[in-house]
């Protein structure tokens, strides 16, 4: 992928942290915790690269967005980073922290789809004729996600803000109906349970409460903590699938504090 066109955003300064966005693919739908992490952190972020850009000989098609993580620290010319996925982008940290061990300083994986998830059989009609089901699935969303919202932001002008800065991001930041459903598709053709043997870096999983998540549901997102032998599991609060979104601050500082504690244990265990 070194050949291929995109733009690295950074934020902050401290430890390089690379923030992969969720199955929108654009980085702005990820500004709020880019910006609280960007708190402690170098955050470096950027909008999923077109799927069309890969190698020829990846294993698997999620080989292309890990690859672009790859190109992104080389670009840096940097030799390793803190990985942190959102949701789909959970997935691609997984595949980079499987495959690039070396690279991985810690993975933390929020908020992403179970190791067994893959899309209702209502959702995978959507995403084979996203052309026609797209703006049904986009027109349908506000309700889906209603219940999570009230729980993370009880206060109505706090609500506003955030439906505000949602509309502006959309309008802004348009997504790709098209990308958008295959990379839900490809959720379920990549073996996440293997790679999670793989992996060796300290792990955080980091989720919401399955009742108020209403995207991936009760998608068996804390087994990952089982799966991987490294990773420990937390909790947000009043909030389902959307965390990083509604309640970013909280959701970054977990994330600190279990980077500040693993990190400290690893400094630890080469003295």
């Amino acid at each position: 992928m070194d050949g291929a066109t995109f733009t690295i955003v950074e934020r902050g300064a401290g430890p390089p942290l690379v923030l992969i966005p969720g199955v929108q693919g654009r980085w702005e739908y990820s500004r709020g915790i880019v910006d609280a992490l960007a708190r402690f952190y170098r955050v470096i972020t950027f909008s999923l690269a077109d799927e069309r850009t890969g190698r020829p000989d990846a294993d698997t098609p999620i080989d292309v967005f890990a690859d672009q993580i790859e190109t992104v620290l080389d670009r840096l010319a940097l030799r390793e980073a803190l990985i942190v996925g959102v949701s789909f982008g959970g997935l691609v940290a997984l595949r980079f922290a499987a495959t690039r061990p070396d690279r991985t300083r810690a993975l933390v994986m929020i908020s992403a789809p179970g190791p067994r998830w893959h899309l209702r059989p209502r959702h995978e009609m959507y995403a084979r004729l996203p052309w026609l089901f797209g703006p049904l699935f986009l027109a349908e969303s506000p309700f889906r996600l209603r219940k999570e919202v009230m729980a993370a932001l009880p206060e109505w002008p706090a609500r506003r803000r955030y439906m505000a800065d949602q509309a502006r991001t959309l309008l802004t930041a348009p997504v790709s109906l098209a990308r958008l459903a295959a990379r839900g598709r490809l959720i379920g053709t990549y073996d996440r349970v293997t790679d999670c043997a793989l992996v060796t870096a300290p792990t955080l999983i980091l989720q919401g409460d399955d009742e108020l998540d209403h995207v991936t549901g009760s998608g068996g997102t804390n087994e990952y903590a089982r799966l991987i032998r490294t990773a420990t599991h937390a909790q947000m609060v009043r909030t389902g699938h959307l965390g990083s979104v509604t309640r970013p601050d909280e959701c970054a500082g977990i994330v600190h504090r279990f980077i500040v504690d693993a990190t400290k244990d690893s400094q630890h265990s080469a003295a």
